[in-house]
């Protein structure tokens, strides 16, 4: 009787024990306390207490951060000087900026502004690394501007490139850059208007420019605009403000000149493919082909004839010259155009099929070199 009685108390202990641990680890999962499984290679985190109360677009921004910023450098500027009086060569600090990794082979982009007068580059890569850099090619007319560093191209992740043309106002934007000379420093927003006109530093104005809300302050010249799936699509390059700090406007190049500027920087050191003469307006629902927006005056299709888009004396708005085809193969935008032109160089003689007044026309154009 006495063994019964004390097997009773053993199962009646055994059963609140088990039932003790299973209410706390209830308590644990309900609360988030981090729960680890053993694996074959030991202990593995099912869940972080670092993720508790985070949403799921933060959690994709901070993931799409850890992945860009190792593209992101931060450049530093000097000149070469000679003391007056030892007559020794020193280097006096010039400026600062940001620019991105554009391939494996040490390529880095930013802007002409950054570089501007300097005699000497320096990158600094996210892994705090420093390299020399070498200047490729410029185009003032873009401010854009390659450099080259003799990295391994392991510390060389470039990021993915997407497009411009096919943006909207509205949709979200991260710029991530070096202002005042903090690294890695990340800012969100969005795109808040299309196809603004920005001067470049050499006087030239800039069309297309993408406007933002996303902090760009000094120092973040130069480095990328990403889209929310950590994209390309526009280089940072100026700010709106009286005062040099963000005033929630800032612009940034389109991806889709840089796409073509870029090669060409790296190529032959400067802008060299052929040129028609023609500035573009942006995409229209209504419209197939690339709209004419303005010609160069004395260019090949001033001279060719090309009709660009005008406004009458009334405020009318007459819409240029559409074109629908370069010799015998057709376009339906304005990026379109720009590759077939890439088949082409300067001298070529080229066939312009427009749409003019609802009507089909064939005109011949011979391209330059873009100056």
């Amino acid at each position: 009787m006495k063994t019964l009685k004390v097997l009773a108390w053993v199962l009646i202990l055994a059963i609140g024990f088990f039932a003790g641990v299973s209410w706390k680890n209830m308590e644990k999962k309900s609360s988030g306390e981090e729960t680890v499984t053993e694996t074959e290679g030991g202990t593995t985190e099912e869940e972080s207490p670092v993720d508790l109360g985070l949403g799921n677009g933060e959690k994709k921004t901070i993931r799409l951060f850890e992945k860009s910023a190792p593209s992101v450098c931060f450049i530093t500027t000097s000149n070469v000087r000679r003391d007056f009086f030892s007559r020794n060569i020193m280097e006096v600090p010039r400026g600062t900026g940001s620019g991105f990794v554009w391939d494996k082979d040490g390529h880095i982009v930013t802007n002409y502004h950054v570089i501007q007068g300097a005699d000497k580059a320096q990158v600094t890569l996210a892994d705090h690394t420093s390299w020399e850099a070498s200047l490729v090619g410029v185009a003032p007319e873009k401010d854009l501007a390659v450099l080259k560093i003799d990295a391994p191209r392991s510390k060389l992740p470039s990021l993915p490139v997407g497009n411009s043309e096919q943006l909207k106002v509205g949709q979200t934007v991260l710029a991530i850059g070096n202002p005042f000379g903090l690294d890695q420093t990340l800012t969100t927003g969005v795109v808040s208007a299309l196809g603004r006109e920005i001067q470049s530093v050499q006087g030239t104005p800039i069309r297309g420019a993408i406007q933002t809300d996303a902090a760009i302050n000094p120092g973040n010249s130069g480095g990328p605009l990403l889209d929310s799936s950590g994209r390309l699509i526009g280089v940072n390059t100026a700010i709106y403000s009286p005062s040099g700090a963000s005033a929630g406007i800032g612009f940034s190049i389109p991806v889709d000149v840089v796409k073509w500027v870029v090669p060409d920087l790296i190529k032959y050191g400067k802008i060299k493919r052929p040129s028609m003469g023609i500035e573009f307006a942006r995409a229209l629902r209504n419209i197939t082909g690339a709209l004419v927006y303005d010609v160069v005056e004395g260019g090949p299709a001033d001279k060719a004839g090309i009709r660009p888009t005008m406004v009458d004396r009334y405020g009318r708005v007459r819409l240029g010259d559409i074109i629908v085809g370069i010799d015998d193969e057709k376009v339906t935008s304005t990026n379109e155009v720009r590759l077939a032109l890439e088949n082409f160089e300067a001298g070529d003689e080229i066939t312009l099929t427009v749409i003019r007044d609802e009507e089909q026309v064939r005109i011949p154009l011979v391209l330059t070199e873009s100056r």
